[in-house]
């Protein structure tokens, strides 16, 4: 899974358009293996993104949860959290 791509499910607030269509634009990155496409390409890779970030859309309309929706702060301040314990140097600052 391409680390840039968010979970975007069971926020509060909901995601936005340019958090479903950032994700969508990674997916697609990924799938072609390039992050800019050619003047060939181009028509085809935007349309992938527009056609990607709509089944998301409705992928995330769609799913169900009677978990009560997460924070984004708090998962933003855990995922720093993690990220300090996993690349911490040995004398314990992270590097």
């Amino acid at each position: 899974m391409c680390r840039a791509i968010k979970t975007l499910h069971n926020f509060s607030p909901p995601a936005t358009e340019d958090e479903v269509r950032a994700s969508s634009l990674q997916f697609v990155r990924k799938l072609c293996g390039f992050t800019k496409p050619s003047q060939a390409n181009e028509i085809a890779f935007n349309r992938a993104v527009d056609e990607v970030a709509h089944a998301a859309h409705h992928l995330l309309e769609a799913l169900v949860t009677n978990a009560p929706a997460r924070n984004r702060e708090a998962e933003a301040a855990k995922a720093k959290a993690r990220s300090a314990k996993r690349f911490a140097t040995p004398n314990g600052i992270a590097a």
